[in-house]
C-alpha cells in the first residue's frame, strides 16, 4: 500500500493521551502513525521493537477529533487487552455507519479495489444462463444482470457472495462439477440475486443484510431444503 507522510502532531498527542488513559503507569513507547490507502476504514496497531506502529485508512483524514480519539482508544485498549469504553465504541460506530462515510467507502472500494474475473462460463455450468433462467422464473426478468464469475479457487468458506462495490456475484468453483445438482447452484445464485433486490440497509448502527422480506422470498425457492442439505454435506 502507498502511504502518506507521518500524521500531524495533534494526532500524535491524541494517541499519547489515550495511551496514558489505558496504561497510566507504563512508560510510553514511541508512537508512529501513518495514513494508508486502504479500501475501507481499516485500522491496525502493532508493537514492534518497542515502538507502536499505527496504520489508519486515509478515509479518516479530516475525521472529527472525537472520532480519532475513539479510534485511538479502541486500538490501544484491544492491543493491551483492556475494556473498550462504550462511549468511544458507540462514537466510532455512528461515524462508520453514517450515510456520507458509507457512500465514500463504497466509492473508494470501487476505485481502488481489484477484482479478478474468471468469467461466468464453467466447465459444466454457465452462470449467465442460470441467472437469466432464475430472473425470468422469480423476478419477472426485471433484475439487471451484474458481473457473474466463478471463484478462482475451490472456496468452501465463501460459497457465494455479492460484491456491491463491483456489482459482481461470485460463486465458488467447487460447484462447477457433474456431481453438483443444478438446484444447489440455482439456490446459491438466487440467494445472491435477492441481495440485488434487497440491498443492505442500516437500522440504527446495525447493518441489516437479510431483511424479513429477503427471508420470505428465500423461502419461496422450491428446492430450498434439498439445496441446503447438499451444501451442508460439502
Amino acid at each position: 500500500m502507498l502511504t502518506s507522510n507521518l500524521v500531524s502532531v495533534d494526532l500524535q498527542q491524541i494517541f499519547g493521551e489515550e495511551f496514558r488513559a489505558v496504561r497510566p503507569r507504563s512508560p510510553m513507547p514511541p508512537i508512529l502513525i501513518r495514513f494508508r490507502r486502504f479500501t475501507s476504514l481499516n485500522t491496525t496497531i502493532r508493537l514492534r521493537e518497542g515502538k507502536l506502529l499505527v496504520s489508519l485508512s486515509d478515509l479518516l483524514e479530516g475525521a472529527p477529533e472525537s472520532v480519532l480519539r475513539a479510534i485511538a482508544h479502541i486500538l490501544l485498549a484491544k492491543l493491551y487487552r483492556k475494556p473498550v469504553d462504550r462511549s468511544h465504541n458507540l462514537r466510532f460506530k455512528r461515524f462508520a455507519a453514517s450515510s456520507a462515510v458509507t457512500r465514500q467507502t463504497e466509492l473508494i472500494r470501487h476505485a481502488r479495489g481489484t477484482k479478478r474475473f474468471i468469467g461466468p462460463e464453467g466447465r459444466f455450468y454457465h452462470l449467465e444462463e442460470i441467472f437469466d433462467s432464475l430472473n425470468h422464473r422469480f423476478f419477472g426478468g426485471l433484475l439487471g444482470r451484474p458481473e457473474l464469475t466463478w471463484s478462482e479457487n475451490l472456496a468452501r468458506r465463501s460459497l457465494g457472495h455479492y460484491d456491491a462495490a463491483h456489482n459482481t456475484i461470485v460463486v465458488s468453483r467447487i460447484f462447477d462439477r457433474p456431481s453438483s445438482p443444478r438446484y444447489a447452484i440455482e439456490y446459491l445464485l438466487y440467494h445472491e440475486m435477492l441481495h440485488l433486490k434487497h440491498p443492505v440497509k442500516m437500522r440504527g448502527l446495525r447493518r441489516c443484510v437479510h431483511s424479513q422480506a429477503f427471508k420470505a422470498e428465500e423461502e419461496q425457492f422450491p428446492q430450498l431444503k434439498e439445496a441446503l442439505a447438499f451444501i451442508k454435506r460439502l
